[in-house]
């Protein structure tokens, strides 16, 4: 037996529990699959395990992400399946034990139950809601939403003093190589050994204060400072600037595919609470030591609403970032 494989055994074997007793109530000869095209894997006891069965597994276990493919012919799958394999024996067994009639047994099943019920209502949410088209859309109008900044390639030479930078510019204004200066002079650790590199391109906003001060008006080709910054003056080579790209769909999409799947089932259950009649059977929250208190000034909150208790509220949507500079 492969206990060390289940970490949460008490919850694998509860839904386990659920897919098995529904198994048992099935004639052997009439099993079809449960999605089409799927393939029986395994049995156990005469029982089919299927190719679907073994992907959901990997995707609770976060192994996969929903809709990703798992090809049967690789160990994951066939390490997958050994484990789903371990979970038909321990139901089974406790089927034979009579631990299925047990009430606690019974409570963690219907618990388990509720969930993939859940998840299946989510799964259909996401499947008539969260289309190409709508993905396409929100991308569409987060791009016209969201603003380009320039982004820039630049070297620099960082000294002591700004007289030994005044002298470093003449230099470089009478034909000196600027990386060559940078890797002889340059007291920045970060980019004296590359020539002065910062390293890709970047955008001002990731500076420090006083490089997007000198740098804001700065075109391809100029020389600017000496300015001073952390650790003494600032010589910067603007080598290129364009305008930064923006993200792409395929990058967004993981993103606008979660703020569209959440917006979906907020409102869903802001349909279903104001339908429903929930009620909260516990009492005031304790205090808690040295949490803020409202002082005794402040004026008394509205009175509380006849209606069912409307759904929380979500965060803020995350608006798709744009990529890391390369």
């Amino acid at each position: 037996m492969k206990i060390a494989r289940h970490g949460a055994w008490s919850a694998l074997l509860a839904l386990a529990l659920v897919f098995t007793v529904a198994a048992c109530d099935r004639n052997k000869g009439s099993e079809r699959p449960p999605e089409a095209g799927d393939t029986a894997v395994a049995r156990v006891d005469g029982r089919a395990i299927w190719a679907s069965d073994v992907k959901r597994e990997a995707v609770a276990q976060g192994l996969i992400g929903e809709g990703e493919p798992l090809d049967v012919s690789s160990d994951l799958f066939r390490r997958v399946l050994d484990e789903v394999v371990d979970q038909r024996l321990l139901a089974a067994e406790a089927i034979r034990q009579k631990l299925d009639k047990d009430p606690i047994a019974q409570q963690r099943i219907r618990a388990a139950e509720q969930r993939i019920l859940a998840d299946m209502v989510v799964e259909g949410v996401v499947e008539k809601k969260v289309t190409e088209s709508a993905i396409r859309g929100l991308y569409q109008e987060q791009l016209r939403l969201s603003r380009q900044s320039d982004e820039m390639k630049a070297r620099q030479i960082v000294v002591p003093s700004q007289a030994q930078a005044e002298e470093i510019k003449k230099l470089i204004t009478a034909g000196a190589s600027f990386e060559a200066l940078a890797m002889e002079r340059s007291t920045d650790a970060a980019t004296r050994f590359s020539g002065g590199d910062f390293g890709g391109y970047f955008t001002l906003d990731v500076m420090p204060e006083a490089y997007t001060a000198a740098l804001k008006d700065a075109k391809a080709g100029d020389m600017v400072g000496p300015f001073p910054v952390e650790g003494g003056f600032a010589l910067v080579r603007v080598e290129e600037k364009r305008q930064e790209a923006p993200i792409t769909l395929e990058a967004a999409r993981p993103q606008i595919v979660r703020f569209l799947t959440y917006d979906e089932v907020r409102e869903l259950l802001e349909n279903l609470r104001g339908k429903a009649k929930v009620e909260v059977l516990l009492g005031k929250q304790p205090d808690v030591p040295g949490a803020p208190r409202e002082p005794a000034s402040a004026p008394p909150g509205p009175p509380p609403a006849a209606a069912a208790p409307a759904a929380p509220q979500p965060a803020a949507p995350v608006v798709p970032a744009p990529p890391a500079k390369k």
